[in-house]
């Protein structure tokens, strides 16, 4: 029986194989339609197995135990520190300045109002560094203010800090920490507007005017694509910059013709144990220090020159014997020269004048002053502030008129400036101050390489 029905099967197999050998198309599409009939096919394949609603069902339960027990405040985000950073202004009160540095805290607003460091540190000031860490919430947990006093080696902090009872303030001092940057620029209008395009601090575009003024002349000789590089000093605090030093070494291209300049201190102390003076030398050893200044004000735009002017009080064509500095008014007015003060009053037209006499017959006269800080027979030195400027006697406006006179005869105060003698560096300091002056050179071509762009 078994034996018939397997060979039964083996019948229909062959059949099978012969029929699709034969009819491959007829097949193909009995299987496509049976196919399209989908639902009918797919529910009669299913209704052949057992149904589901009707199989046993067994439940397995299983406890699980976490590796590290997690309370409920673990599940929650962590609580964020925020910093931010701004400078103080003249115009500030407790509540504008938190408002610019996120902070809104009704209790830090009334400590920094009350508290007499925190007042005397922030308000009615201008340009200290102020950092405050807030929570999340934007309250106050810290507030540091930093700023470095004029020619000290350490800077001041102030700490605001909350604690159990609200908040409490210290005041810490730290020293400085001196660092130097390399900049460079080119000439296209004026000094100062290449300086602000290199990022440079008005005081650094001050002193390189001041440094080359014997040499060059900036109120008139500058040239479009004169070039200058410049290592200068600055002074840190916790990593910010507070306070701008020296220019350390500096290099100008006026006209195709190059002029350097390096700051030099002699090691060791002089006679009387105080600590050689520090002083600018070109790079061969002779000092940019001469014996007049080029100008009586640190450097400005010059009104009026030594030349023939219209008068504008007289209202007619006279010559000029001096040179007009247009400054605003309490701008101090300096000696260019060691001398004497021959005179320090009101006469005629000058208004407030001051006359200085130095040696080989030379006189300088100081005009137009709106204070007096010298009086007469007083010993003066080179760079010494003698007035503030102003506009007494016969001025339209604030300016410093200045005057050179050798022999009584007027001259023009820039020609005595550059034909003023230097001193070169002394032999027993000559080996270091060359070795020094090699270190400068390296430092202007790594100036030299930086390529000027503009800062907004």
């Amino acid at each position: 029986m078994i034996k018939s029905a397997l060979n039964r099967g083996q019948a229909l197999l062959v059949t099978s194989v012969n029929t699709l050998a034969k009819y491959p198309k007829h097949l193909s599409a009995i299987v496509t339609a049976t196919l399209l009939a989908g639902g009918g096919g797919a529910w009669a394949l299913a209704s052949l197995g057992p149904d589901v609603s009707q199989l046993p069902v067994q439940m397995v339960l299983e406890a699980v135990q976490p590796a590290v027990p997690l309370a409920g405040s673990e599940l929650q985000a962590p609580a964020l520190n925020l910093f931010r950073s701004d400078t103080t202004r003249s115009t500030d009160t407790a509540d504008t300045l938190l408002k610019r540095l996120g902070v809104d805290d009704p209790q830090a607003a009334q400590f920094l109002r009350t508290n007499a460091l925190a007042r005397q540190a922030l308000f009615s000031r201008s340009g200290r560094h102020v950092t405050a860490e807030t929570m999340d919430s934007h309250q106050l947990n810290k507030l540091s203010a930093r700023w470095s006093p004029d020619d000290s080696p350490e800077f001041k902090r102030l700490v605001v800090e909350r604690d159990a009872t609200g908040f409490s303030a210290r005041l810490e001092s730290a020293p400085l920490v001196a660092t130097s940057r390399l900049a460079s620029g080119i000439i296209q209008s004026s000094l100062f507007a290449a300086t602000d395009d290199a990022g440079l601090p008005d005081i650094i575009a001050t002193q390189l005017a001041e440094l080359f003024s014997g040499d060059i002349d900036f109120r008139r000789a500058l040239r479009k694509n004169d070039r200058f590089n410049v290592v200068y000093e600055v002074m840190e605090g916790d990593g910010e910059r507070l306070r701008t030093g020296r220019v350390l070494s500096a290099e100008f291209v006026n006209a195709g013709k190059v002029f350097q300049a390096m700051w030099f201190q002699p090691p060791g102390n002089d006679s009387a144990g105080q600590p050689h003076g520090g002083g600018y030398y070109s790079l061969d050893g002779q000092s940019l220090r001469r014996a007049f200044l080029s100008s009586p004000v640190a450097f400005s735009r010059v009104s009026s020159g030594f030349a023939m002017r219209f008068h504008p009080v007289l209202k007619q064509w006279r010559r000029h014997l001096g040179t007009d500095f247009a400054a605003p008014t309490g701008t101090p007015a300096r000696t260019v020269g060691d001398g004497v003060v021959a005179f320090a009053g009101v006469q005629n037209g000058y208004g407030n004048v001051v006359f200085i006499q130095h040696r080989n017959n030379t006189e300088t006269v100081y005009a137009h002053l709106s204070r007096l800080m010298v009086k007469r027979g007083e010993n003066v030195a080179q760079g010494q502030t003698i007035g503030l400027v102003g506009s007494t006697g016969w001025a339209t406006g604030p300016h410093l008129h200045f005057e050179v006179r050798v022999n009584g005869v007027q001259n023009d105060p820039m020609a005595m400036a550059q034909n003023s003698a230097t001193v070169p560096v002394s032999a027993a300091v000559l080996p270091l101050f060359r070795q020094t002056a090699n270190s400068v050179k390296a430092e202007l071509q790594a100036a030299a390489s930086i390529e000027p762009s503009r800062f907004e």
